[in-house]
């Protein structure tokens, strides 16, 4: 018996890693010279480098702004950022919006917005295919300039004036140069806010959440709202490690903080629904939780590990 047992173990297993080689995203796909540069007021047309999360911070906050086909929510989420930054003139900030391959007027919605504000800093990248949300982030945040890295949604869903709740709660918790405030709706659930979502979405929202927590990555209510600060040096090991960019790259960001110890504080924010969200319901439902068992998979028997991790162990 035991060795009939042992034989099928021998045939399984490889099967098994085999498809999971499969299913796993594959590496990070290198950004084109173009992706590299910025447009701004000060240079509409012809893109400048962009810098890198390795070089020392020379702002105070980068905000970072994932868009794909925004052109009608960018705009009055970008106002009311501006409304609420520039209430606080000692802290100086940037804002990165990057364009995910719209086929829209995204980028040229960004820019105009740019121009109308040429005393901010505005920087618009666009990706030249589609990378998807995480990607999107990863790459405004692995270019940024801030001391703290804000992402946020373009939608305007979240207030943006609970920057300040984010901001407080990551000096309570910062670790020394590490740490990562999350911005939450988990207090909103039984509100109006949730309740008039359909049955079918709330339904999969819950359904989402025992499969984090069955996983072991639930140890976050709200892993999926997209209002997220982060320390600098907390953001370049995240997002460096970063391999998923669909809806649940955030959880990932979240199992690779518990993997490295990186204090994480979970804030009640202001939060509501707004219309043209480019979530496929059922589609996205079975991806994420595709994606969900392939990170857990993945981080449980190495094949995935912390880039910082990696450094030190080739050190």
């Amino acid at each position: 018996m035991i060795f009939y047992i042992a034989t099928a173990l021998a045939v399984l297993l490889p099967f098994l890693y085999g498809i999971l080689v499969l299913l796993s995203p594959s590496s990070s796909r290198k950004s084109t010279p173009r992706e590299l540069t910025y447009r701004s007021n000060s240079s509409p047309k012809k893109g400048k480098p962009l810098p890198s999360i390795e070089s020392p911070a020379t702002v105070a906050l980068s905000v970072v702004v994932p868009a794909f086909n925004e052109t009608l929510r960018l705009k009055p989420m970008l106002d009311a950022a501006l409304e609420h930054l520039t209430t606080v003139p000692s802290r100086t900030f940037e804002i990165i919006i990057v364009d995910d391959c719209s086929t829209d007027n995204t980028s040229q919605t960004a820019l105009s917005f740019a121009t109308q504000h040429p005393k901010i800093d505005i920087r618009v990248v666009r990706f030249e295919r589609n990378r998807q949300k995480g990607g999107a982030v990863q790459h405004g945040a692995l270019h940024s300039r801030g001391e703290r890295i804000l992402m946020v949604d373009a939608d305007g869903a979240s207030r943006f004036g609970d920057l300040e709740l984010l901001w407080s709660r990551l000096d309570d918790v910062g670790n020394g140069s590490h740490g990562v405030a999350v911005g939450s709706r988990a207090h909103l659930v039984r509100t109006e806010a949730v309740v008039k979502r359909s049955f079918i979405r709330n339904l999969c929202m819950h359904g989402f959440h025992v499969l984090l927590r069955t996983m072991g990555v639930g140890y976050i209510n709200d892993t999926q709202c997209g209002f997220k600060l982060f320390t600098r040096e907390s953001a370049r090991v995240l997002f460096e490690s970063l391999h998923i960019h669909g809806w649940i790259f955030d959880v990932e960001l979240l199992l690779l903080a518990q993997i490295l110890g990186i204090p994480v504080v979970e804030v009640p924010i202001e939060w509501h629904e707004i219309e043209g969200s480019k979530m496929s319901l059922l589609r996205d439902a079975i991806n994420m939780a595709k994606d969900v068992v392939l990170l857990r998979a993945n981080y449980t028997i190495g094949r995935w590990k912390p880039v910082s991790t990696a450094k030190r162990k080739s050190e």
